[in-house]
């Protein structure tokens, strides 16, 4: 086991460029299994989730090549729908997306229960539906079996707009015969990058970016190459680093079409960035006082599908919010134990109150002290991270693997900017 130790204070200065979307890379492996020609994934994220992935898509029979440290070689001449690791699969909730390519080109799967964050419940139903609708036949006994003598196009309508149930449907359709059209698709940048993806591989996907997709299957996808974009939730977790350690900051190739709606939200905190290209400049003068509604009222910062504020951000907008002047309302629908790491940040002097499991209240600015802490998962290990930035004192944070899983080097990356942190076994 390994742990942080974090001498709060400093501020952060200099640039970076952050790592390629895990959230992207991690549906584009699973998506080279579609074909049995070579393909070239640039700007892979060296982290825990992508290794993982990497060693479930070569137990189907997949040889992935180091070119470079970013770079990989995919080719799956043969795909062999093995029995997978259960504990490997449990590790991450992308197993999942194995799913649809594999049944699409082998006929089936038997796939073991997928794991990732303890955020509350994450129902996988609106992925059976899916595969259901084009053709699939799906059982569960403890162990997911996937069955089809060949998916068919089909209307499909999302249940809900799962980001992960529209990669599946996706990868699945881009083959099967005939026209799909999926209604109430999520439409996140990675779901966009993956669309994209398939296209340069031969496939023929219409309306992307949109919530209506439009698929027209093809009997088979050639290779082909691919860069992998920014992680969007990289970026904002180092400015809002920046913004509460008062430091000034460069992002080089931050992915700005992406940004707008989160930096919306950012404003509303007193935190702004200047876009020079596709850089973010933070910068040291942020007012970090809370903009109240028109009436005076609280503001409410409220996730939602894309392009609404992710989730997966939530948890660094509240610790950004600890250091920012006035009260502020925080609600994510989506996850019922996606707040409960704010006790952490009450312990280091942060004034919250949970108001229920999806909702907490904001009151700032508090002097924040340095403490013993755990990361519970990804994005709330690294709000802590960056609580412990700004906090007066020494901070120790213990279970890193967790943001090891969805950052890359990240302790590297803040001691490049003058951050005080060590990682040291425990």
């Amino acid at each position: 086991m390994e742990e942080f130790i974090i001498e709060g204070g400093a501020p952060l200065r200099g640039e970076l460029v952050p790592a390629g979307n895990k959230n992207a890379a991690l549906p584009l492996l699973a998506a080279c299994l579609l074909t049995d020609e070579p393909i070239v994934l640039h700007n892979v994220p060296q982290i825990r989730d992508v290794l993982d992935m990497r060693r479930l898509v070569e137990s189907l029979g997949a040889q992935v090549e180091d070119l470079d440290t970013n770079t990989w070689r995919i080719v799956t001449r043969t795909l062999k729908p093995a029995d997978l690791d259960p504990d490997l699969c449990r590790r991450i909730r992308a197993s999942i997306l194995l799913a649809g390519p594999v049944t699409a080109r082998a006929g089936g799967l038997r796939l073991p229960p997928p794991g990732g964050d303890v955020i509350g419940r994450r129902r996988l139903d609106t992925h059976i539906f899916a595969l259901q609708a084009l053709g699939a036949k799906v059982t569960y006994d403890r162990v997911f079996d996937f069955d089809s003598r060949g998916l068919k196009g089909a209307e499909i309508l999302l249940d809900e707009a799962s980001v992960t149930a529209t990669e599946n449907a996706v990868m699945a359709a881009v083959t099967a015969t005939g026209k799909t059209i999926i209604h109430n698709a999520a439409s996140e940048p990675h779901i966009q990058e993956l669309c994209y993806f398939l296209n340069r591989l031969g496939a023929q996907i219409d309306e992307i970016g949109s919530n209506t997709l439009h698929i027209t299957g093809v009997p088979h996808l050639h290779g082909g190459e691919y860069t992998i974009g920014p992680d969007y939730l990289e970026v904002i977790s180092f400015a809002g680093a920046a913004a509460i350690t008062h430091g000034e900051i460069r992002i080089r190739d931050a992915g700005v079409k992406y940004l707008e709606m989160i930096a919306q939200a950012f404003r509303r905190l007193g935190v702004g960035w200047q876009v020079e290209g596709d850089d973010i400049l933070i910068g040291p003068e942020q007012s970090l006082k809370v903009v109240p509604d028109l009436d005076g009222a609280i503001p409410e910062i409220k996730t939602n599908v894309w392009p609404a504020y992710p989730t997966d951000l939530i948890s660094i907008a509240i610790t950004v919010a600890t250091q920012a002047e006035g009260s502020v309302l925080f609600h994510d629908w989506m996850y019922s134990g996606r707040m409960y790491f704010t006790d952490k940040l009450v312990g280091m002097g942060a004034r919250i109150i949970l108001c229920d499991p999806y909702r907490c209240l904001v009151q700032g600015p508090t002097q924040l002290y340095g403490e013993k802490l755990e990361s519970p998962d990804i994005r709330a290990g690294m709000a802590l991270l960056l609580a412990a930035l700004a906090a007066r004192g020494t901070s120790i944070i213990r279970n890193i693997s967790q943001i090891d899983r969805g950052y890359e080097n990240v302790e590297s990356k803040l001691r490049a900017l003058g951050a005080k942190i060590e990682r040291i076994k425990e």
